[in-house]
């Protein structure tokens, strides 16, 4: 095999968690992660040597600052495997809360070990992703998983968090390391984490359990994003929020045509898309 042609996929937290912030800088959370099907999409092609990078987008560069080049590099340092040409088309909008580059990352690290046939043990590519980002790990198996520590802490659930998600993305960055620096007056060292093994147990999720901690510094910050939130509750939600630190909100509604019938509102002042979640086969 020559060539590999793969998805990328996105996630959304359901409840974010800030627990205390660590001696190395980074902070301890507890969240839910959710994969869902809005996607971009990844071509790899062996080649002798290196790494050539291209993409639908100019503001990734080739080189080890590009989460996608530096997971080839990852990957080559600890492994046998030639060099590659990557074509990435972007989709999922950078900087939303929606994980885009941390599944670039653990989607080539998986295209390249099909691509060139390497089996490497699990704990091996956990090690390699949680070097690339907290996220990556995530994105090796996907589906529904709760995550801990600086997210790299996994338990994996079977199933998912049904429904069909309405993701509404305003025209705003929020900076990650912004939010966490803003939230440590919001710390709470007595604070217990959600046990989500509890939570899903029961033939109904109690959604009013959930909550991102974000909310509280990146609402007051962005006003638009609770009016947002606000409008897609009425529209029939079961349940709303931010997704990690943002800019992205999200509605879970019960069919597909009210998600869409909600969608209209919104259209053409925000960036929109239906995505449904994809489950864990356990």
């Amino acid at each position: 095999m020559n060539s590999y042609c793969f998805n990328s996929y996105a996630k959304v937290n359901i409840g974010l968690q800030i627990l205390n912030k660590r001696p190395d800088g980074y902070h301890n959370i507890n969240t839910l992660f959710q994969e869902i099907d809005l996607c971009d999409t990844i071509e790899l092609r062996k080649k002798k040597q290196g790494c050539n990078f291209s993409s639908n987008v100019d503001w990734l560069k080739n080189n080890k600052s590009n989460l996608c080049v530096n997971a080839w590099l990852q990957l080559s340092h600890s492994f046998d495997i030639g060099g590659v040409s990557i074509f990435l088309k972007k989709k999922i909008p950078p900087g939303s809360g929606l994980g885009g580059g941390s599944s670039n990352a653990a989607a080539i690290i998986k295209g390249l070990c099909y691509l060139y046939s390497i089996k490497p043990i699990h704990k091996d590519l956990i090690s390699i992703a949680t070097n690339l980002g907290a996220d990556v790990p995530f994105f090796l198996n996907g589906g529904l998983q709760s995550a801990s520590g600086v997210g790299e802490k996994l338990i994996p659930f079977s199933g998912s968090i049904n429904g069909t998600y309405l993701l509404v993305i305003p025209d705003c960055k929020i900076d990650t390391s912004w939010a966490y620096n803003k939230y440590k007056n919001f710390l709470d060292s007595t604070r217990e984490a959600l046990n989500f093994a509890d939570i899903l147990k029961g033939d109904e999720i109690p959604f009013k359990l959930f909550e991102n901690d974000f909310e509280s510094i990146v609402i007051p910050a962005y006003p638009e994003i609770a009016e947002i939130k606000d409008k897609l509750w009425s529209c029939g939600s079961k349940f709303v929020s931010l997704s990690g630190s943002g800019s992205t909100v999200y509605g879970i509604f019960d069919d597909e045509a009210k998600a869409k019938s909600a969608e209209s509102l919104f259209l053409p002042n925000y960036t929109t898309f239906i995505a449904n979640p994809i489950s864990n086969m356990l």
